[in-house]
């Protein structure tokens, strides 16, 4: 089994390669605004340079999603999908950090095993109501997340609840710039 990037190679025409660079700058300059802002966002301020983990991470993580996985038309990049869930719960002092790291371990091993064992073919037994389900929770949670610094309000919380209580407590700071 190579790897998809290999495959993708064969047959490779030259006239490609400037629709292929124009993708890839699209790309980039899609996914390197993000991919800052997560850096900022997971890096603590004492820990290093989270504009810096960002732009290394993309670059790193798109490489390896681009050689080793996906199809010839796939786009691999960052994703905030998970921001608003994993701060919820490595900022809980019952799980923190640690309980985040093991449980990336823990998914980890799971989807090699599922992998070696050529399981991935067991997602169609995943109802859909399910998958739109949680796409749509995801989907609230990034748009709650975002109301604070679009509407300009000093309110904090970290849960779901919190924050929609705190942006109603604060609705008189709100700034249209």
């Amino acid at each position: 089994m190579k790897p998809e990037l290999i495959n993708s190679l064969k047959g490779y025409k030259p006239k490609s390669l400037i629709n292929d660079l124009l993708s890839g700058l699209l790309v980039a300059i899609i996914a390197m605004p993000l991919s800052i802002a997560l850096g900022l966002q997971s890096v603590p301020e004492n820990m290093g340079n989270g504009i810096q983990m960002g732009i290394i991470t993309a670059i790193v993580a798109g490489f390896i999603v681009s050689a080793f996985g996906g199809s010839r038309f796939q786009i691999g990049g960052p994703t905030a999908a998970f921001v608003g869930i994993i701060f919820g719960y490595s900022s809980d002092p019952e799980i923190g950090i640690i309980g985040l790291q093991i449980a990336t371990i823990i998914a980890g091993i799971l989807l090699i095993v599922l992998g070696l064992f050529k399981l991935g073919s067991l997602v169609k037994f995943i109802p859909f109501p399910i998958i739109v389900g949680f796409t749509t929770g995801i989907g609230i949670t990034l748009f709650v997340g975002q109301i604070k610094d679009f509407c300009g309000f000093n309110s904090n919380g970290v849960d779901f609840i919190e924050k929609i209580i705190g942006f109603i407590q604060n609705i008189n700071t709100f700034s249209l710039a």
